[in-house]
């Protein structure tokens, strides 16, 4: 199965970049509005929950973190059946910000809609983008967040909290 790859280019120092995508204490804008949770050390777990923590969005094992530039996880949807896969952000200062490269591997062969995550990737990063260069995401991220919230008691029984383990 191919690689997924995305790159985008942020108006910022890496450090900023790279403090956006690991932060641990506050809801990742960018990141569906999503809160991480890890220690962000090798072999460490790693979630991606809710404000409250009471629902799993992603699931995964910290692999490598190469602080401000490289961090890479084991990642798995709560939400689709698949294995799990690998994803490796890169982050290089260049002229006028940084620019961040973003791969996801392992797919098994027969995985569907690739297409979808590939999409998902690209406006994960253009709202990562916004976030840091404009203090938010998009007007019409705000409105999904907000309908996402909104029913959340609707998600599927596998995303709660209990329902949940880490892949080895």
């Amino acid at each position: 199965m191919p690689d997924l790859l995305q790159t985008i280019t942020i108006a910022a120092p890496v450090a900023d970049v790279w403090a956006e995508i690991t932060k641990l204490n506050g809801r990742q804008r960018a990141m569906l509005d999503s809160v991480l949770r890890s220690t962000l050390e090798p072999g460490a777990p790693l979630y991606y929950t809710s404000e409250d923590g009471t629902r799993v969005f992603v699931v995964g094992r910290v692999v490598e973190v190469d602080p401000p530039h490289r961090l890479v996880h084991t990642q798995q949807l709560t939400l689709r059946d698949d294995p799990p896969t690998l994803v490796t952000w890169e982050l290089a200062e260049i002229e006028g910000g940084t620019r961040v490269t973003l791969r996801q591997t392992g797919f098994p062969d027969g995985t569907e809609k690739l297409e979808r995550v590939d999409r998902t990737w690209a406006t994960i990063l253009r709202e990562l983008r916004n976030v840091i260069e404009r203090g938010q995401v998009s007007p019409g991220m705000r409105v999904q967040y907000f309908l996402l919230r909104r029913f959340m008691f609707a998600m599927p029984a596998r995303t709660k909290r209990e329902n949940v383990q880490v892949p080895d």
